[in-house]
């Protein structure tokens, strides 16, 4: 194995979690006795350049698919981050109708419908044609391509090069890293402006995390690794903010190198300095994370193991990607979890990959009444304890595995 970005073959291990099927590859119940694909689940770190990366065995179509079913807008903390994110660039940025905003992975429109609101001028890239759809029903031009050099090269040479793109949470789910930065660096304009936000790998290892993985995420980062990438494809990061979003995240600011007069923040020489005293560029902040998962792992499914045998009934909430990593890993299936619900209509009615889960509506959780509800997407937790805040009612409790496993009061 090299490493996709510097050609490395100093691989370190960091995380084998067996195989399984891709994290958004819904199973049709007519096809319930059909046959997945199941896939390899390794991933290394470079000993070199420190990108933190999966091995590859399937092409990037295998896992972004025409039915891709995440959707962005069902989730109303994360549009709230989007407005602000919209209303603080503006702000910053000084954006007007004259200006462009292109977002990188547009998904559903979740965020450039508020750029439209504030009377900004946008594009859209989504490759996903689920997705784009959606987006294009709320008005929102879209190309419907892969990002990277070539198309950032092409849109320039049609005159729609970006004052500001933004790239949320799409940074790690890129194979070809190096072609898909070199495109912003073609894309953005003079002084123009990206921003890229994506799951701190500092917080991952920290917080045990290892549900984070699956194909669809080839890369696990740190401002250590993204800076030497940019640099290497023609960006230079000036600004690096923290989020709480997916478990911890870096926002990071990065301008042309060739152009660019952003004067670098204090904060850029502080993160990087935070994630080498925490050991970053040691191989043993690696290598300890396969036992930390195997905790989180054996800890869950114990959970579940003396519920079945107390009599108490258990659900779940959120058919995510990362709930189909710990459930897979955990080898668990519909006897000990019969049902996940989840409020995207694009995931009820379906099965879990591998788990072979039933996803189901609310109503069904409200029929069923079960004591225990483990929210998978655990970086959601406030805002699902909100909406199901009822299950009180029949003294149903709350459970999150990640870190660990808790029962919350």
């Amino acid at each position: 194995m090299k490493c996709r970005h510097c050609g490395s073959t100093h691989m370190v291990p960091f995380l084998d979690l067996g195989t399984a099927p891709p994290s958004n590859s819904y199973v049709n119940v007519t096809e319930r006795h059909m046959p997945e694909l199941w896939y390899p689940l390794v991933i290394r770190c470079c000993g070199e350049c420190r990108l933190v990366q999966t091995e590859d065995f399937a092409d990037r179509e295998t896992f972004f698919s025409s039915s891709y079913a995440y959707f962005s807008s069902f989730s109303t903390s994360w549009l709230d981050h989007a407005k602000r994110y919209v209303a603080d660039m503006q702000a910053r940025f000084g954006l007007t109708a004259v200006s462009n905003i292109v977002e990188i992975a547009a998904n559903d429109g979740y965020l450039l419908q508020y750029a439209r609101e504030r009377g900004i001028g946008c594009l859209g890239i989504e490759p996903t044609a689920s997705t784009a759809a959606a987006a294009r029903a709320k008005g929102i031009e879209i190309v419907e391509e892969f990002f990277g050099a070539e198309l950032g090269e092409r849109l320039a040479a049609e005159g729609r090069s970006a004052d500001l793109t933004a790239a949320n949470n799409v940074l790690a789910h890129v194979p070809d890293i190096n072609d898909f930065v070199a495109g912003f660096a073609r894309l953005l304009k003079v002084n123009g402006v990206a921003t890229f936000e994506f799951p701190h790998l500092l917080n991952m290892v920290r917080e045990a995390q290892f549900d984070t993985a699956y194909h669809e995420h080839y890369s696990y980062l740190s401002l250590t690794a993204v800076s030497r990438v940019f640099e290497a494809n023609g960006l230079s990061v000036f600004d690096v903010e923290t989020t709480p979003w997916h478990g911890g995240s870096l926002r990071v600011f990065a301008q042309r190198s060739d152009t660019g007069t952003h004067a670098a923040t204090a904060a850029v020489a502080a993160t990087l300095a935070a994630e080498y005293a925490a050991g970053m560029l040691d191989d043993a902040f690696y290598t300890n994370f396969q036992e930390a998962a195997q905790t989180v792992r054996d800890g869950f499914l114990t959970f579940l193991i003396e519920s079945r045998r107390a009599g108490l009934k258990v659900a779940a909430y959120g058919a995510a990607a990362k709930g189909n990593t710990l459930l897979n890993f955990a080898g668990v299936k519909p006897d000990l979890l019969p049902f996940v619900v989840d409020k995207n209509p694009a995931k009820q009615g379906f099965l879990l990959p591998g788990s072979r889960i039933p996803v189901v509506t609310e109503e069904f959780l409200k029929a069923e009444k079960p004591e225990r509800v483990v929210i998978l997407p655990w970086n959601l937790q406030a805002e699902i304890k909100q909406q199901l805040s009822y299950i009180s009612d029949w003294g149903g409790k709350f459970v999150t595995a990640v870190p660990s496993l808790t029962v919350h009061p």
